[in-house]
């Protein structure tokens, strides 16, 4: 048995976030005609592509091969991360800039720079007006990708350390949803990790938003 999760608009289309299926054995494509065939509603999303694949919680491509009791997600492009592993963190409840500054400062005496990302929900979207977004995020592999985006910050700009912050669930106007902070020697260094990490998030981190608009609820997929 081969467990398929769906996240955001494929999640939608199916009606349910988890599929079973007795696979034969074969690729990451053959497994995707034989979801297409048993959920049609999922057969057009699949054809067009333009979607990700993971295999416990790994990248994989359509070639790579699938046994018995892996877990594959289907992943629609992010837009963008519940846990709470040290400088990374996934949550529901607000969080404090303030707080948040003061801890990473903490980490280390020779901190000469610290440079922040703050991230918030605004009111306008495509020239549409937004009454609120929610936010989805696939546990466990979401955490797994803003740990290695820290790591690589830390040893490939040369930054002290690093804390990743994003919220998950309903969010109004207004709030706060991301937080990059980086304490490093130097101010440059702080500038690129910073960029580096959001830039990133956005790209790896199976995050996903729907927008809520007077013309109804709309999955975002560019990376604004």
């Amino acid at each position: 048995m081969v467990i398929v999760k769906l996240f955001a608009i494929l999640k939608d289309k199916a009606g349910r976030s988890e599929l079973s299926l007795a696979f034969g054995g074969g690729t990451v494509a053959g497994l995707l005609k034989q979801v297409a065939v048993e959920y049609p509603a999922l057969a057009e999303s699949l054809s067009c592509g333009g979607f990700m694949v993971s295999m416990n919680q790994e990248f994989v491509k359509m070639d790579a091969p699938v046994k018995d009791g892996d877990e594959v997600a289907l992943m629609p492009p992010f837009s963008g991360g519940n846990g709470n592993t040290g400088h990374i963190r996934i949550q529901k409840e607000p969080f404090s800039f303030e707080r948040e500054v003061e801890r990473l400062k903490q980490s280390s005496s020779s901190i000469g720079a610290v440079v922040s990302f703050l991230g918030t929900t605004r009111d306008m979207s495509m020239e549409k007006q937004v009454a609120k977004l929610e936010f989805e995020h696939y546990p466990g592999m979401a955490e797994k990708k803003l740990s290695e985006i820290r790591e690589r910050a830390i040893k490939e700009y040369g930054v002290i350390d690093v804390t990743i912050i994003h919220r998950i669930g309903t969010l109004p106007v207004g709030e706060n949803i991301v937080l990059i902070i980086v304490a490093s020697g130097h101010r440059d260094e702080a500038f690129k990790a910073c960029r580096f990490c959001i830039d990133e998030l956005k790209r790896i981190t199976p995050i996903w938003k729907k927008e809520t608009t007077p013309d109804g609820v709309v999955w975002v997929e560019e990376h604004p």
